[in-house]
């Protein structure tokens, strides 16, 4: 029986982890996709600005 609960114990440490660890990768996907679309809008507003100043 107690190595039941201990199984039971470190499985339950295990998946709060990986739960964890899944929350900061989302997390991190989501900034990296923000900094993405901000930056690709930056580089377009550069180049309109170019090409209507143009000779």
């Amino acid at each position: 029986m107690p190595e039941e609960d201990a199984a039971k114990a470190l499985e339950t440490e295990l998946e709060k982890s990986r739960l964890a660890q899944e929350t900061r990768n989302e997390r991190q996907v989501w900034y990296f996709l923000g900094y993405f679309l901000f930056g690709i809008h930056v580089i377009a507003f550069v180049m309109i600005y170019a090409v209507r100043h143009a000779k």
